[in-house]
């Protein structure tokens, strides 16, 4: 197999459509299934906390019939406070079996942007990157063995 210089350069994959966008949330919607089991029926904060690890926090914001939003983040210890980061807010739709990011804004840098000027919504692809980063990072925390099931987990109601 050849491999030609564009083929060799690192890049991060972007959508091509709303559709991929709607694929990444129900990918997101699986890793969190993945690390929590039933979305539905966690309640207030658990802490998933591994030897030698840092921390890692869920916190359920709100539930309702349809919809779960949860707050996910390390707790990173020995900082003031005990800070916080990444600081996710994540919509879940049990209907749909989709997860989104919801708590981070796009920035475009105050560039005017022109739609025949772009290859991809600029929209579109910021909220491909956020989610994608949820996408990476839950299977980063699952890899590692953190868990929500709070038959696993330390629940801190």
């Amino acid at each position: 197999m050849v491999i030609t210089e564009k083929q060799s350069r690192i890049y991060t994959p972007r959508p091509h459509s709303f559709a991929d966008l709607m694929q990444m949330y129900e990918a997101n919607y699986i890793r969190l299934r993945l690390l929590c089991g039933d979305i539905r029926r966690l309640s207030g904060e658990v802490i998933s906390n591994l030897p030698g690890g840092v921390p890692v926090s869920l916190n359920v914001v709100e539930q309702t019939r349809h919809t779960t939003t949860i707050l996910l983040t390390y707790i990173f210890e020995g900082e003031p406070d005990a800070c916080r980061r990444p600081d996710l807010k994540v919509r879940i739709y049990h209907d749909s079996r989709q997860a989104e990011v919801i708590s981070r804004r796009c920035h475009v840098g105050g560039l005017v942007l022109r739609a025949w000027e772009k290859e991809v919504d600029s929209v579109l692809l910021c909220r491909w990157r956020l989610n994608r980063f949820l996408y990476k990072w839950a299977g980063y925390i699952h890899k590692q063995g953190h868990s929500f099931n709070t038959g696993l987990a330390t629940a801190n109601s």
